[in-house]
C-alpha cells in the first residue's frame, strides 16, 4: 500500500454543507435515494447534535494514530475528520488532546470506525464524535498510513472534500459533486413531509395518505370482523 498525505484537495462549498446540516441525516439519506449511509455501527458520543463538514480522510493501521496527527495539519475550518483502519480496530485512537488540536483549526467533529476515549471531556468541550466503539485502550504512533485518500466506511466510499453529515441517527456521506442536486431534493422532501405532517395532525391516516389500502389488498390482506376470527 502506498502511504501518502494528499494536500490541496477540493472541497464542497460551505454554503451547501451548512444547508445540508440543517436538514439532517435521515432526510438527506432519503433525498439521496437511500444511499450514502455509513451504517448503524457509528454511534454518537453526545446527544442532540447535528453537524456537517467537508471530509478530511485518514487511513490508519489498527492500534495506531500516527496518521490522525498527520491529518491535523491538513484540516481547515469547516472540515470533519473521517478515520478508518486497514483492518478492524476498536482501540481508543482519538481523545481530548487530538480534539483540542482539531478545534483550534476549526474542525467540526470526528467520525471513526475505531474507538474514542475521554468521552466526558469531549462532551464538556463540545467536540462531537461518532465512533465504532468507546475504549480506554490507547494506541501507538509508529505505522504509516494515508491522509486524504478515498476510504470505505460501512460499505460506502468517502472521498476527501465530500460532505459528511452526522446526528443522532448516524452518519451520511454526500459526494461533493452531488451536493447541489442533493440539497434541492432534500428541500423538496422537507416540503412534502411538512404537508404530510399537517395532514396527519388533522387526522388523515397514513393508509390513505400513502395509498396503502391498495397495497394491502394486492398483498391479500383481509379485514375480518372479530366474531368471524374463529372461522379462519
Amino acid at each position: 500500500m502506498r502511504t501518502v498525505v494528499v494536500t490541496g484537495h477540493p472541497r464542497a462549498a460551505m454554503a451547501q454543507v451548512d444547508a445540508l446540516a440543517v436538514l439532517g441525516v435521515a432526510t438527506v439519506h432519503e433525498a439521496l435515494g437511500r444511499d450514502g449511509y455509513l451504517g448503524p455501527d457509528l454511534r454518537p458520543v453526545q446527544r442532540d447534535t447535528r453537524i456537517a463538514g467537508t471530509a478530511v480522510t485518514v487511513l490508519s493501521r489498527p492500534g495506531d494514530n500516527l496518521m490522525i496527527h498527520a491529518a491535523v495539519e491538513q484540516c481547515r475550518p469547516g472540515d470533519l475528520l473521517v478515520v478508518t483502519t486497514t483492518s478492524p480496530s476498536r482501540d481508543g485512537s482519538f481523545g481530548e488532546l487530538l480534539a483540542t488540536a482539531l478545534r483550534h483549526r476549526g474542525v467540526r467533529g470526528v467520525v471513526t470506525t475505531a474507538g474514542v476515549r475521554d468521552t466526558a471531556e469531549l462532551r464538556a468541550m463540545g467536540f462531537p464524535a461518532w465512533s465504532g466503539s468507546v475504549s480506554a485502550q490507547g494506541t501507538v504512533k509508529a505505522a504509516a498510513g494515508s491522509v486524504n485518500v478515498p476510504v470505505v466506511l460501512g460499505g460506502q466510499t468517502v472521498c476527501p472534500g465530500d460532505v459528511v453529515l452526522a446526528d443522532d441517527d448516524g452518519v451520511l456521506c454526500v459526494p461533493r459533486l452531488a451536493a447541489t442536486a442533493t440539497l434541492v431534493a432534500a428541500r423538496a422532501r422537507v416540503a412534502t413531509e411538512e404537508a404530510t405532517r399537517e395532514a396527519l395532525t388533522a387526522g388523515e391516516l397514513g393508509l390513505d395518505r400513502y395509498g396503502l389500502r391498495r397495497t394491502l389488498a394486492d398483498l391479500g390482506v383481509e379485514y375480518v370482523n372479530h366474531p368471524d376470527v374463529r372461522n379462519l
